[in-house]
């Protein structure tokens, strides 16, 4: 049985929002017309404190994209982004949330973030993400989101270690690109680690 997971479509990946991805409006609509063709449709949600330890502002003298040793694993800084309860932190008001099964929420921790749907980034500890698809009998996981070069990079290669057929749809993502090319460097890496890459079109 194949699952769609959405990756953080929410108000502040997208214009206007704290840490736009630029063109990151443009898959949503990706994100409607695929949702009706899968059996189960789960969306991650970037849900942090306000003080989480990834926010330069809890690093005086430091700017969004340093990269600091954070409890001893590299983490980007970035800005205030997708607060608990805040506008930012809510999906984007034009996705379609009806056949939105469940909502994983990730980055709660205020010591490690949480860029993959199914683990922080220090695999301390796990979402239910991976219960929530075995109890539905999924074996296969499409991903699209944002962005291509962190959360779904490391959802798909997370998808990939729980045993899951993966597949990434390409033109659902866009990518954050701190360094140019990132997006494209994080698609070939997943393309290296076994993940089938399409368009939404082959759905």
């Amino acid at each position: 049985m194949r699952a769609l997971i959405l990756v953080d479509l929410q108000n502040d990946f997208v214009a206007g929002g704290a840490l736009a991805v630029t063109d990151g409006d443009a898959v949503v609509e990706v994100a409607n017309r695929l949702q009706p063709l899968f059996d189960l449709v789960i969306a991650t949600q970037d849900w942090h404190p306000s003080n989480h330890q990834s926010f330069a502002a809890a690093h005086p003298g430091r700017t969004a994209g340093d990269m600091i040793d954070l409890h001893g694993f590299p983490q980007v800084l970035w800005p205030p982004h997708c607060v608990q309860g805040t506008p930012g932190a809510e999906f984007v008001g034009d996705l379609d949330t009806q056949s939105i099964r469940h909502v994983v929420r990730k980055g709660t921790d205020p010591e490690i973030d949480s860029y993959s749907g199914f683990f922080d980034n220090g695999r301390r500890k796990k979402t239910e993400l991976t219960s929530l698809l075995k109890a539905a009998g999924a074996d296969e996981v499409w991903v699209m989101g944002l962005a291509t070069d962190y959360c779904v990079k490391f959802t798909v290669l997370d998808a990939i270690e729980q045993g899951f057929r993966t597949v990434l749809v390409a033109d659902g993502c866009r990518a954050v690109n701190l360094k140019p090319g990132d997006g494209l460097a994080a698609i070939e890496e997943m393309r290296r680690s076994g993940v089938r890459i399409v368009e939404s079109s082959d759905g």
